[in-house]
């Protein structure tokens, strides 16, 4: 299991190079050519959506990503530390604003389901994790 790590300040600038460096390790993984411009969006969505959590919560540590090659799968991780609302409790910020992030935070979420077909959210008062995953073909082999 090979396992490629990035850590981007919380700036919507990095997005673009976590695009495409989860592009370029995807298509190496073996993600199906026909289904890179979904990796390449669904990245970008999650990236985004974290530098916008990052930055509305006041917070400074770096947004994660790892983009992992197992055996039949790619999967890529975008984590964030932002606080996030958790069951009987409440968003950080005003009344209003949490509610503007919120359905921010749910669209975000819509646009990456729409292009993943196995995805994972998992979110707490220390951050969140999207787990997004896509099947690979094993490497042909050539015969001479």
């Amino acid at each position: 299991m090979a396992t490629v790590e990035l850590r981007f300040s919380a700036l919507p600038e990095h997005v673009r190079t976590a695009r495409l460096v989860a592009a370029a390790v995807a298509r190496r993984a073996g993600v199906d050519e026909a289904v890179l411009d979904e990796v390449r969006l669904a990245v970008g969505e999650a990236c985004t959506r974290a530098v916008g959590l990052h930055r509305s919560s006041g917070v400074s540590a770096p947004v994660h990503v790892s983009l992992i090659e197992e055996e039949k799968q790619f999967s890529i991780e975008v984590g964030d530390e932002a606080p996030h609302t958790v069951p009987g409790g409440r968003a950080s910020g005003a009344g209003g604003e949490a509610e503007v992030d919120s359905e921010e935070d749910d669209m975000g979420l819509a646009v990456i389901s729409g292009l993943v077909d196995d995805m994972e959210v998992s979110t707490g008062e220390n951050g969140g994790l999207i787990r997004m995953s896509w099947p690979t073909t094993p490497p042909t082999a050539v015969l001479t």
